[in-house]
């Protein structure tokens, strides 16, 4: 892997800026919920949204797919879907010359460069595990063959947090599958007015396309090379460790959690921390970033307790009390 220079650094960066100013004509807002995408995109990872209908969910990952003219796929998952309707499925055929069948693959929507699966948890557990391989390893296996799939490949599935009737909620190991979990919130009153007016006109903004996928791809490579120091490698691991109840881990952490996150969210912690320090133009990731994202990464991959339900205490107010019973190093 060769080392940057530093012209073609300032380059890619003022890619991402355009990338934000793009996105910015379709969406109104949602600044945060922008910047998380992109750190789970160049993080190499994929996310998992959730927010109430009428939020703009669909239309984010489709101009973010715009705007990095990648190839875009939406599947709206519903209770009789069949994993052969998002891998593929063989089918036969015929040769009019020879008379001979044989049979070819068919790939599904999932050969694609970025996925939207639509209301993940409407879809029974057998449809649900047809991503996982897919999700992990970027590969698709059927009928003793493994197809790739064409980088970068980027999953964002969402969840609609208010009707849980009749859905499937994820088992805890797909959902550990999912580097970050994107809360997505109202707008603004400003905000709301401005989509207002931009989504009710003549006219609507286009989308320009100012990234290819060998730019992520790219990006994607200089991530890894992102520097972070011991101190904060050992803060990292110190928040990892004490999400799982132990006689060391801070009681107010213990009292609130049945199960703690495995190792794939130190490594998911660490990625997004330097993913979003290269987003904001750095080579170097800080305490900052471990902050801004260390909800994002844990909060899907931590079980509550029964104490911390009664207390109607939500996984952001364990990772915040973990934040104020761990302080970063040399902070106050």
């Amino acid at each position: 892997m060769t080392t940057p220079t530093e012209a073609e650094i300032k380059a890619k960066l003022s890619q991402l800026t355009e990338l934000k100013a793009a996105i910015g004509q379709a969406v109104v807002g949602q600044t945060e919920v922008v910047e998380q995408l992109l750190v789970g995109l160049l993080a190499g990872g994929h996310c998992l949204i959730e927010g109430v209908p009428g939020l703009g969910k669909t239309l984010l990952v489709s101009t973010l797919g715009k705007a990095l003219a990648l190839e875009f796929r939406r599947v709206q998952f519903t209770p009789d879907l069949m994993p052969s309707d998002i891998l593929g499925t063989e089918v036969m055929e015929e040769d009019h010359g020879t008379g001979r069948r044989s049979f070819r693959f068919q790939p599904g929507p999932v050969f694609t460069n970025l996925l939207l699966a639509d209301e993940l948890n409407r879809t029974p557990p057998k449809t649900q595990a047809a991503l996982l391989e897919a999700m992990q390893e970027h590969t698709v296996s059927y009928a003793g063959t493994t197809y790739r799939l064409e980088e970068p490949f980027f999953v964002l599935a969402t969840q609609n947090p208010l009707e849980q009737a009749g859905t499937y909620p994820l088992p805890e190991a797909q959902l550990d599958r999912f580097l970050l979990n994107i809360r997505v919130g109202y707008p603004t009153a400003d905000e709301e007015r401005a989509i207002l007016v931009q989504t009710t006109g003549a006219g609507a903004g286009t989308v320009p396309q100012v990234m290819t996928g060998a730019d992520v791809v790219t990006l994607q490579s200089w991530v890894r090379q992102v520097h972070v120091s011991d101190a904060l490698l050992g803060w990292i691991t110190a928040l990892v460790r004490a999400t799982r109840p132990s006689p060391e881990a801070p009681q107010a952490i213990n009292d609130y959690l049945r199960w703690g996150a495995g190792p794939r969210a130190g490594q998911a912690l660490m990625l997004a921390a330097k993913a979003r320090a290269l987003v904001r133009g750095r080579l170097a990731a800080t305490r900052d970033d471990v902050r801004a994202l260390a909800a994002p990464v844990l909060r899907h991959r931590i079980l509550l307790s029964f104490a911390a339900e009664a207390e109607r205490k939500s996984p952001d107010d364990v990772v915040a009390a973990l934040l104020a019973a761990l302080p970063a190093p040399g902070s106050d």
